[in-house]
């Protein structure tokens, strides 16, 4: 997104000022041309492509040939790749690998797209950086080492630990506060090492902040009216102008003016310059969208810099073309001593609201870029979704695949299904995609793609299951006919975890009575009601429990109603208690008539006289939670006329603090064996036909302890407590780590300003114990209050500001959203030992293929199974993939290869199984769960296994279904808890040396032959790569190999706290 309406720009006094100091040795600038290219944004990518984005390439691979002297960073790959392969000829392919290995053309980032730091979901980041990076090694045998994060709306500290992963050397970034960036400015301290995690001391990562004016070239020259240095003017959509004449086209230089325009470059350059240890400065050339005629921007350039470079000396600075690679190298070949960020992020991003003739200091930052936290829910929730179907796919997929396939499955579909969803995922992680400040044309593009992707790897999902299913079929078809009796349905559920899952799943059926069986033929605990999304349909609720990687298969069967004497398995039905609408009162209300809701771990009391929930009772500990519910709105200023804090897709400046968002409540509670759902409708008025809100509360009637006992605790609705937090959040940077957010008073917009972003988690807590949010998409979270939690789920606003209305970017979000939201409250090692496994249960919840196997038989057995795949309670199986890359893993071959002109295989190489593990605790956060874990991947073996048994009391989780909600900006909900009793948690510890596993990850999938450990994203070999050292104030030379170098074909690994840990898996063929 381009930065002119936000970015504090060059002011003509800032422009002609002096600097006050700056580097002692004469000043090099290093001139990187560049071209912010936005996957989506204003206009979806069939029209960028058309207007811009692929003269882009065309016009600078031709430039660049023609002028040895010059350079040009490209960065997302979506738009090269779309050239690269719909529009470069023959001849553009080999100028453009000659520009490579010259060094004049230099890919940085190197993902699909530039992605959200924000709101997005580490398991996505890591998928488009591997999309990018699969293609530019096996196209060109490039392995970008630099990042350019340069747009995203604030900076995560997910993401140095990624770039170092990776192999990166040095990281760049722009938008952060600029209260802070103003004083690291005049502290000399926009560059330092960061480490990202506090356990993975190795990952930290040299990281440059660009200064106040971001990655854009000042526009302001003082001789001329029109802006500076984009002779290219800017794009015009939908389509070039004819004659090529572009609007705001910079004054050409010339002899007349050629002095003036090297003054206006070199007097920025000092300016830049003392805010930096070093003389050498990066000074970006270009901006969105730019470089569409690279003729006429380097026609302009080459003659200013020679005029600059002949006077050097007079001016005291240099100015050569650059990569950010040359510019980097430069930087640490000095071998400067540099300061050590901790883990902590760059969040929220604040910035200056425009005009503004002050120095930054002298002004606070206005507008608190916190709203796209929550901004387009549905599609926040969408891309969500999308992931974890294609995270279900990749490993149904591979297990299918090895050890041999045996079905009719055509394998080369099957990946180009995966594909597609794989490009649409990472599209939508763009940093103007899942943060939901595209305009509406291009949202719906996202959500076209997604959908697409995800009916594709849905169809493969079935097929498979489909081909499992058919021999048991062809032995139920040889088997003599029996009357099966009215015709059914069958339905399989996938676990894509790897552990084993118990849970109840949905599905929607138009049959009142029915009987549920499993692959055995054994009847399923199963309960039906009326559906709350169809009327004429109903919902059947079944208990399942799966092991991991692994499948159930379930047949649905109508009947008419169990008759006495049957035994024919029947889904219970359930009966609803009907309350009328009462009145909103007064929080502290207790009323005298109570509804118990009852099962085997809480007893839930609700009011009558209110219909609101009032007490939560721990069964075994005899413990009260009181609870009071509570919805508020945010109302914003929408009028520019009214003052300059406007909201937006971007911003959030409520008018005042929020307030309540109804006046009537209707209640009714459907009863069931299985489990009892409360139902809240939440009107504006008593008189109102319509509800605004609702919640739906769910309490699984399942025993303790076991694979129930999460289930037993799970109360589905959303709270906060009398917790003495002192305003102080914990919030999850993208579901990897968490960061302490302690309220802050600003004297502007401080609500705002105090919101955050929870992608996963989010938690308070006191001395005694700790609430934790889960959530399945990201959402706006604060503390506004101690002991209070206010989580921002949806949006919907208008303003008449002309920037938002030309771009249609005023946010009339109508959608309707269903944010789903689990809560854990318990003491500190409970939460600790339950948040990660609970968050990830909540991702990955189980894939339900039931419309798709509707031609099935009714009385088959189940789909034919593989062993089950097991890790330890740390260690996530992040992802199991065929990425169908081609090219040879080892380097020297894979370039030789390309130099002879063998650029990959006709087909995708199917051999090769993407393997990626993370360890889930920090170091020291919980006795056991943060030891490291062993395990040979050869071999079939586990070293030093820890087990534990935890016996939880007075912990519950919850979750919110919310529907029809239409708001006129937010709506929250507060729970008030009080009494809050936490028994202590028993934790009994086995330890285990040199078990042997007969379950052990790989054995299901054949033998293995080779092990070979990478980089993140798959295109080094680990024993290779070395990264950078860089001096540090404390003697220690940051940013080295990951960890102690091994050898890359080692099957035994020991996975550290935090550690995510990637490999290539070859398995013997058979």
């Amino acid at each position: 997104m381009g930065p002119l309406r936000w970015l504090l720009l060059l002011l003509q006094l800032q422009l002609l000022q002096a600097p006050e100091a700056g580097p002692a040795a004469p000043i090099r600038a290093f001139v990187v041309p560049h071209s912010h290219m936005d996957v989506g944004w204003v206009y979806t990518v069939e029209e960028s492509m058309r207007a811009y984005a692929a003269n882009v390439y065309t016009s600078v691979v031709k430039e660049l040939t023609l002028g040895k002297q010059r350079r040009f960073i490209a960065v997302e790959q979506e738009f090269f790749r779309l050239w690269w392969d719909g529009i470069a000829s023959e001849q553009q392919k080999h100028q453009v690998r000659q520009l490579l290995d010259e060094g004049r053309l230099e890919f940085v980032l190197g993902g699909q797209v530039m992605h959200d730091e924000a709101v997005t979901h580490i398991d996505d980041q890591i998928l488009q950086l591997t999309e990018g990076h699969g293609f530019l090694y096996e196209t060109f045998g490039v392995r970008p080492r630099f990042s350019w994060h340069v747009d995203p709306f604030g900076a995560s500290a997910t993401t140095p630990t990624l770039f170092a992963l990776a192999g990166f050397n040095a990281h760049l970034i722009s938008r952060i506060d600029y209260n802070l960036k103003n004083a690291m400015q005049e502290a000399q301290g926009l560059q330092f090492l960061w480490q990202g995690s506090p356990s993975l001391a190795a990952q930290q990562i040299f990281t440059h902040v660009m200064d106040q004016y971001s990655y854009c070239t000042p526009s302001h020259i003082p001789f001329s009216n029109r802006s500076g240095f984009y002779w290219n003017g800017v794009a015009v959509f939908p389509n070039p102008p004819p004659k090529g004449v572009y609007p705001n086209m910079s004054e050409p230089v010339t002899p007349a003016n050629i002095r003036l325009y090297a003054e206006a470059l070199v007097t920025n350059v000092k300016l830049r310059a003392a805010w930096f240890q070093t003389p050498h400065v990066l000074w970006p050339w270009g901006c969105d969208k730019q470089f569409f005629n690279a003729s006429v921007q380097f026609a302009n350039m080459d003659p200013l810099l020679a005029h600059i470079n002949s006077r050097a000396a007079e001016l005291g600075v240099s100015v050569q073309y650059a990569t950010l690679g040359d510019y980097f190298r430069a930087l640490h070949a000095l071998n400067v001593t540099w300061s050590v960020r901790d883990h902590r992020d760059f969040l929220p991003y604040s910035s200056v609201w425009l005009p503004c003739a002050q120095p930054i200091s002298d002004r606070e930052p206005l507008q608190a870029w916190t709203g796209f936290y929550t901004s387009r829910s549905a599609l926040k929730g969408l891309a969500r979704h999308a992931g974890a179907l294609l995270y279900a796919g990749e490993s149904l997929f591979t297990r299918y695949m090895w050890p041999a396939p045996l079905g009719t499955l055509d394998p080369a579909w099957a990946l180009q299904q995966l594909q597609q969803l794989r490009w649409a995922v990472s599209e939508v992680q763009h940093h103007d995609a899942i943060t939901g400040t595209e305009s509406p044309k291009v949202r719906d593009m996202y959500e076209e793609h997604l959908a697409a992707g995800m009916l594709g790897v849905r169809k493969v999902m079935a097929a498979i299951i489909l081909d499992r299913l058919r021999p048991a079929e062809q032995a139920r078809q040889a088997a003599p006919a029996v009357d099966s009796g009215p015709a059914g349905r069958s339905a399989v559920v996938y676990n894509p975890l790897a552990w084993t899952v118990t849970t109840i799943f949905t599905l929607t059926v138009g049959f009142p009575r029915v009987s549920v069986t499993d692959e055995s033929g054994l009847p399923v605990p199963a309960q039906i009601q009326n559906s709350t999304a169809i009327p004429s349909m109903y919902d059947l609720h079944i208990l399942t429990t799966i092991p991991g990687l692994s499948f159930r298969h379930y047949s649905i069967k109508p009947t008419s109603g169990v008759q006495k004497g049957s035994r024919e398995p029947a889904a219970t039905v359930t009966r609803t208690l009907h309350f009328g609408r009462k009145l909103r009162r007064h929080a502290s209300h207790r009323g005298k008539h109570l509804l118990h809701i009852v099962n085997d771990c809480y007893t839930v009391l609700l009011n009558q006289d209110t219909n609101l929930m009032q007490s939560i009772q721990d069964r075994q500990s005899n413990r009260t939670v009181r609870v009071t519910q509570e919805f508020l709105e945010y109302h914003v200023n929408d009028d520019l006329t009214q003052g300059q804090l406007l909201s937006d897709n971007y911003m959030f400046t409520p008018k005042e603090a929020a307030v309540p968002a109804w006046k009537a409540v209707g209640m009714e509670v459907v009863v069931g064996k299985l489990q009892t759902e409360i139902r809240q409708y939440f009107y504006r008025n008593m008189a109102a036909q319509d509800y605004t809100y609702a919640i739906f509360t769910r309490l699984a009637h399942v025993p303790r302890g076991g694979d129930g006992e999460l289930l037993c605790h799970r109360i589905e609705q959303e709270t906060s407590t009398d917790l003495d937090s002192q305003r102080v959040i914990y919030s999850d940077n993208n579901g990897y780590q968490m960061q302490r957010r302690p309220y802050q008073a600003y004297a502007e917009n401080s609500i705002a300003r105090n919101y955050y972003p929870m992608v996963q988690s989010a938690f308070i807590q006191d001395s005694r114990s700790r609430l934790v949010l889960l959530s399945e998409r990201a959402h706006g979270i604060s503390s506004q209050r101690t002991g209070q939690v206010e989580v921002m789920l949806h949006r919907r606003l208008w303003n008449n500001f002309y920037w938002d209305l030309n771009y249609n970017l005023t946010l009339n979000d109508t959608s309707v959203v269903r944010p789903v939201i689990w809560l854990l409250l318990g003491s500190w090692p409970v939460t600790t030992a339950l948040r990660q496994r609970s968050a990830l249960a909540l991702q990955h919840r189980p894939i339900v293929l039931f419309g798709e196997l509707a031609a099935t038989a009714r009385k088959s057995p189940g789909p034919q199974q593989q062993e089950a795949v097991t890790l330890p309670p740390n260690l996530h199986l992040q992802i199991l993939s065929i990425p169908g890359w081609n090219y040879s893993s080892e380097h020297t071959e894979h370039m030789q290869n390309l130099k002879k002109g063998h650029r990959g295989k006709a087909q995708a190489d199917l051999r090769r199984v993407l393997l990626r593990l993370h360890h889930l605790y920090e170091t020291g956060e919980d006795p056991v769960l943060s030891r490291p874990v062993t395990v040979n991947l050869k071999e079939v073996y586990m070293q030093e296994v820890y087990m534990q048994e935890v016996y939880m009391h007075e912990v519950y989780m919850q979750e919110v279904y919310m529907q029809e909600v239409y708001m006129q900006e937010v709506y929250m909900q507060e729970v008030y808890v009080q009494e809050v009793y936490v028994q202590e948690v028993y934790m009994h510890e086995v330890y285990m040396h040199e078990v042997y596993m007969h379950e052990a990850l790989l054995h299901g999938l054949g033998s293995v032959v080779a092990v070979k450990e990478r980089s993140l994203t798959g295109t080094w070999d680990v024993s290779k790569l070395h990264r950078w050292s860089w001096r540090t104030k404390t003697g220690h030379h940051g940013g080295s190999h990951t960890s102690p170098l091994r050898p890359s074909g080692n099957p035994i690994v020991t996975i550290h706290p935090k550690e995510i840990r990637t490999f290539f898996i070859h398995f013997q063929q058979q």
